[in-house]
């Protein structure tokens, strides 16, 4: 797990991780870690310090109605359906059900399998259909973000119709593996379009009146938004 660390050594990493997070990780989410470890694409998944700090967000705003977009094997998905109340719904979206469904057998096993709808489509055109319905503007508590990178000005403006005021929007990977504090001479050629997209969205978010933000250093980093307005 130390390549999904952005702290000055991967020893310091390792002891976050293994003083502070695998120690309270419910078993669940060790058990789909563990069979994420094995996909080709196995870095796509939620960091477990910052699933830790997630989970805690989730408990903090009292969180019951949430929207995922990017699901990959499900380890944001799980931990999500593991904090919210027995009647939480999580729309969750994602153009790739086949890596659901890796996930899915340890989700449902945990139980929580009934408060989750997995929409298998691109997510623009489900926050709109969502927006259709004025009852659901203002209606969600929390929302994750973890997919195409070129979209996340615009999943942010759905998302902050969609959420209430003081709800939570978090998005991932918005330190880019580092990148965007790198030259552009010195970013790997796979850096290089998500470092750009980034760094714009970073520089939108943190012009945006409408939320109180912090860029956390959990995993590949994360912006935590509350919306204020």
């Amino acid at each position: 797990m130390a390549s999904k660390g952005l702290l000055q050594t991967e020893e310091l990493y390792k002891y976050i991780l293994e003083s502070s997070v695998f120690p309270r990780e419910p078993e669940p989410l060790k058990e789909l870690r563990d069979v994420t470890a094995n996909h080709p694409r196995k870095l796509m998944a939620t960091a477990p310090d910052a699933g830790q700090i997630i989970t805690m967000l989730l408990q903090l705003v009292n969180a019951k109605k949430t929207i995922e977009i990017g699901v990959f094997t499900g380890y944001s998905l799980l931990l999500t359906a593991l904090s919210i109340p027995e009647d939480g719904k999580i729309t969750a979206i994602d153009i790739d059900r086949d890596a659901y469904e890796i996930g899915l057998p340890i989700i449902k096993k945990a139980g929580v399998e009934h408060k989750i709808n997995f929409v298998e489509s691109e997510a623009l055109p489900v926050l709109d259909q969502l927006l259709t319905d004025h009852e659901n503007e203002g209606s969600y508590d929390y929302a994750f973000v973890d997919a195409d990178k070129v979209n996340y000005w615009n999943y942010h403006e759905r998302l902050l119709k969609l959420l209430k005021v003081g709800g939570i929007v978090v998005y991932d990977n918005t330190l880019w593996g580092g990148s965007v504090a790198k030259n552009e001479n010195e970013t790997p050629e796979f850096y290089r379009p998500g470092r750009h997209l980034t760094i714009e969205f970073n520089k939108q978010i943190a012009a945006d009146s409408r939320v109180q933000i912090s860029l956390a250093p959990f995993g590949d980093g994360i912006t935590i938004c509350k919306r204020i307005m």
